[in-house]
């Protein structure tokens, strides 16, 4: 009797899970957008060719210096101006920012790295969550690597403008003469390529660091990059290398923890260049006062 009893019970759990399973495969597949760069999973990530055990690149990860029990209290130290020179400084600086395009041609002149230097210096001093810091600025000026870097982006770019983006997005760049063709990545002398780190480590990468609010502050600290090399006179382009993240990581051997947030490609424009003639929201349509 309790063996027709079991027998009877499991008829009845293997048809109630057919009918979940029937249930579940009557249902529509999950719509995938394609057009957005899917983040990988960080313990996946981690695990990939011993990669946690690698101790090598800890110093962009490692806890930053700020990372203590307490932080001690200093005086704020700032300049204080007249109205009329904090006037005057606003209208150079506005009028400064207002000349940045996006520059796709670029020229063959090198940078100077000291200049590199600084205008990383100066996007680093972007506030951040918890002043966690988590960002990477890695400076390619390695022929070859740029190469490499440009065939991966190419790659899936292509697949980008034929299949995954939208007919209004490549409408809506059309006007912009962009493509999947990406030649300033290889004609910049620098490709500035901008890393988010999505945690850091504590005590030598034995316990994970969270990171807060990391993709605003790191798009913060890419806001201030972007002032500080118009600045300069030099010049760069926002490019997002959907779907090529995870390959530019792994060439440019950079820890499982840390993402491709930016291409910032560097340097001089082209003599010949030229750029989209935008025009920008007046600033009535873009403040409101209460």
């Amino acid at each position: 009797a309790a063996t027709a009893e079991a027998e009877i019970k499991a008829s009845s759990d293997f048809k109630a899970g057919a009918t979940k399973r029937a249930q579940a495969s009557a249902r529509p597949p999950p719509v995938v957008d394609e057009s957005v760069d899917p983040e990988e999973d960080d313990d996946e990530d981690e695990e990939e060719a011993g990669e946690s055990e690698d101790k090598t690149d800890k110093d962009s990860s490692e806890q930053s210096a700020g990372e203590e029990a307490e932080l001690s209290l200093v005086p704020y130290s700032n300049v204080a101006y007249s109205e009329s020179e904090m006037l005057k400084r606003a209208t150079d600086f506005a009028n400064l920012l207002s000349r940045r395009r996006s520059c796709r041609q670029f020229s063959e002149r090198p940078v100077d790295p000291e200049v590199v230097r600084l205008l990383v210096t100066a996007a680093g001093s972007s506030p951040s969550g918890a002043h966690t810091e988590p960002w990477t600025y890695v400076c390619v000026t390695n022929e070859l690597m740029k190469r490499r870097i440009r065939e991966i982006v190419e790659e899936e770019e292509e697949i980008n403008y034929a299949r995954r983006m939208s007919a209004e997005w490549k409408a809506d760049l059309a006007k912009l003469r962009t493509s999947w063709e990406k030649p300033y990545l290889t004609e910049a002398p620098v490709i500035v390529v901008l890393m988010r780190q999505v945690h850091g480590w504590r005590s030598g990468r034995e316990e994970k660091r969270q990171h807060y609010y990391s993709e605003i502050s790191v798009s913060i600290s890419a806001g201030l990059f972007l002032a500080a090399v118009q600045n300069v006179g030099l010049c760069t382009l926002t490019s997002t290398p959907m779907n090529a993240g995870p390959a530019l990581r792994r060439l440019l051997g950079r820890p499982p923890n840390e993402k491709v947030h930016l291409l910032l490609p560097l340097g001089y424009a082209a003599h010949n260049a030229q750029v989209p003639n935008l025009t920008r929201k007046p600033v009535e349509k873009i403040m409101v006062n209460i």
